[in-house]
Order: C-alpha cells, then sequence, then structure tokens
C-alpha cells in the first residue's frame, strides 16, 4: 500500500512530447496526452525522442482497488510486447536517417515511413494502456537488442529484414489472440490492430522489396498466440525489466525456441527442413518409439509431417502455397491440437520475398 500511495504523490518525473509535465497520475488518466484516433500525432510527429507515452518507460501501478478487467491479461500481453515493437522502431529511428536508405538505393520515403510506424506503434501502446482497467499494473520497458547498432550496410539489411518479420507475424499474432478475447470491444479492437500492422507489412513488401504483398485468399492464422509472443523474449536484455511487470507472456510455456539450417533448406514448400534450437539449454526430450511430428500452419491449413528426431529434420509439405508466412512447430501429437501438444517453436517461414525465406534471427 506505500508503494501505491508514493506513486499517487510522485513528483514530475518527464515532460512529454507535447510539452506537459508527465506524471504516472496522468498517464493512468485515459483522457491525458494525444488520444489515438482523435489526434493526428501519432501519424506525424517527426522527433528523434521517443513519443508520448513511451517517454516514460516505467511501469503504472494500480489506481484502484478490485477485481481485474476482464481482458486485463491480455492487454498486459500486448503491452509488454508492444514495448519491444515500438523499441524496435525507435532503436531505428535513433541509429539511422534518410541517407542510410538512399545510400543503399531504398526509396527516399523511407525514414520517414518508419518513423510514421514508429509514432503508430507509440499510439498502439496508448490503446493498450487505456484498456488495461486501473485495478492492474500496467507493464513498463525492458532493455531490448535486436542485432543493429550501428548505421552499416549490415544493420540497416539487419533492421529491414527483421522489420517485415514482425509486422508479417503480428498479423499471424493478432489473428490467434482474438480466441483470447472475452469481451466484443477487445475483438474489434485487436482486428483493427491487426488492419494497421497489413499496412505496415504491406508498404514493406511494395516499396522495399518490390514483390507481390498479396498472401493468398487468407493469412495464416496460428492459434497458440501467447506462443509467438515468448519468441520476443529473445531481444530482452537479461535482468532489464522491471520486477513487477507481469510474467510476460503470462501464460507462460518457455517452449524451446527454433531456427532451422537454412543450407538445407530454406523455406520453400517441398525442401527438407533441419531444426535448431536457439538455446541448448533449453530443448525437449525426445523418447524413442514415440512418434513426433512437424507441423505446418499457412493460412487456415494444418498439416502434419513426421519428424527424423535423429537428425531433426522433416519435409516442408510440398502442397503448401508459396505465399505469406508458414508457422512450423514441433508436437508429440498430430496437428498440435492443444498448446501443451507443442513441444517447441514457433518457427516463421517467410515465403515472400525469398530473400528473406528465414526466421527470427539468433
Amino acid at each position: 500500500m506505500r508503494g501505491f500511495l508514493s506513486l499517487q504523490v510522485i513528483a514530475v518525473i518527464a515532460t512529454s512530447a507535447t510539452g506537459s509535465p508527465l506524471t504516472i497520475r496522468n498517464l493512468s488518466d485515459p483522457n491525458y496526452g494525444p488520444v489515438p484516433g482523435e489526434s493526428s500525432y501519432y501519424s506525424d510527429y517527426t522527433g528523434r525522442a521517443p513519443p508520448f507515452p513511451a517517454n516514460v518507460t516505467a511501469p503504472i501501478l494500480p489506481s484502484a482497488k478490485g477485481q481485474p478487467g476482464p481482458d486485463d491479461r491480455l492487454f498486459q500481453n500486448l503491452l509488454a510486447a508492444e514495448w519491444a515493437i515500438f523499441s524496435f522502431y525507435q532503436q531505428g529511428v535513433e541509429v539511422f536517417n534518410a541517407s542510410s536508405f538512399t545510400a543503399l538505393g531504398f526509396p527516399n520515403t523511407t525514414y520517414s515511413r518508419l518513423l510514421e510506424i514508429r509514432d503508430t506503434e507509440a499510439g498502439h501502446m496508448r490503446i493498450f494502456q487505456d484498456s488495461i482497467s486501473p485495478t492492474s499494473i500496467k507493464p513498463g520497458s525492458c532493455a531490448y537488442d535486436f542485432g543493429f547498432q550501428y548505421s552499416d550496410d549490415a544493420s540497416v539489411a539487419t533492421f529491414l529484414a527483421l522489420q517485415t518479420l514482425i509486422e508479417v507475424s503480428s498479423m499471424v499474432f493478432a489473428a490467434g489472440l482474438v480466441r483470447q478475447a472475452i469481451t466484443d470491444e477487445t475483438k474489434s479492437a485487436l482486428v483493427g490492430i491487426g488492419e494497421t500492422e497489413t499496412r505496415h507489412g504491406i508498404w514493406a513488401l511494395i516499396d522495399i522489396w518490390h514483390v507481390d504483398p498479396f498472401a493468398g485468399p487468407i493469412d495464416t492464422v496460428y492459434p497458440y498466440a501467447n506462443q509467438i509472443l515468448d519468441s520476443t523474449n529473445r531481444f530482452i536484455v537479461p535482468g532489464s525489466c522491471p520486477s513487477i511487470n507481469p510474467v510476460y507472456p503470462s501464460p507462460r510455456q518457455n517452449l524451446p525456441q527454433l531456427s532451422s539450417n537454412s543450407t538445407v533448406g530454406v523455406g520453400t514448400p517441398g525442401n527438407m527442413i533441419v531444426f535448431e534450437f536457439v538455446d541448448p539449454e533449453n530443448v525437449p526430450v525426445f523418447k524413442r518409439g514415440c512418434d513426433y511430428y512437424a507441423v505446418f500452419f499457412h493460412g487456415l491449413e494444418t498439416i502434419s509431417v513426421p519428424l527424423d528426431i535423429s537428425k531433426l529434420s522433416s519435409v516442408i509439405p510440398g502442397e503448401l502455397e508459396e505465399k505469406g508466412i508458414i508457422l512450423v512447430v514441433l508436437s508429440d501429437k498430430k496437428d498440435a491440437p492443444t498448446q501443451d501438444s507443442v513441444l517447441a517453436g514457433p518457427l516463421f517461414l517467410l515465403q515472400q520475398p525469398s530473400a528473406l525465406q528465414t526466421q527470427f534471427p539468433k
């Protein structure tokens, strides 16, 4: 209770990008600051400094007593994920400038588009903060390492490749997360956010990679959204999260994360794929004599292929269309019918553009 009271009377801790004094009490008020959908701030802020509300990274403790809202845990997971996504773009805005992209032949609008995406991600953050009831904690930011620190050609390539993978996987995640939502308002918000992420991805496919942006009649739907969120934990600097943040994601399975041996297969249907584990300390136990499967998700299709546990290899189903994204997990049951039947993954195999037929980097 003492900590709760101290946060309510805390002195001014920052100044917002709008120039107004910013306190924890302010952030608890959904009417404070630019309102997503009303203000153009989340579309046209062009500063390099973090925009509101990301200029205050501390968790926001509850401002009222009572039971949590029906979708509080879902939005806590979303807010924690949004801190990572926003930080990815914010780091890009700070590390790069317009010439970082034009020097490599990318359009002269690339940097300004990334600024705009950064702004909309900040708007998502505010929406998620406001969607968590005042009786629940609103997670703060961790420190993140995405593998680019310098404005060199290799860092630009890493950034743009990861940007495409993040946006495409965000669409897959949102489609699965709808299953967790309790209220209709939350379901609609998730669809609206997913549509915005789709626009981010389409921009990159058209302007950056110059490829067909369409992914067939339906984007991939993966049912276990928290497993996708868990894959972003690899970007968090160990020990950097606020100790009072909720577990991320909640509930967390802490599944072994997968990569693939790209010298054998690069994600093309019909090719062999050899799996590797990102963390050698976190691997599943395969029992001899038991059946295991590589389960592939694409569109609404779920196809299981036997897993050779001696070589950790399988074959990507040849009947899958080379559009959009394929997700694959390892499972001890055909078609991975429950989240507990997933033993490792998911691994992301991007079909477009072919230059990025890979997964999140190690």
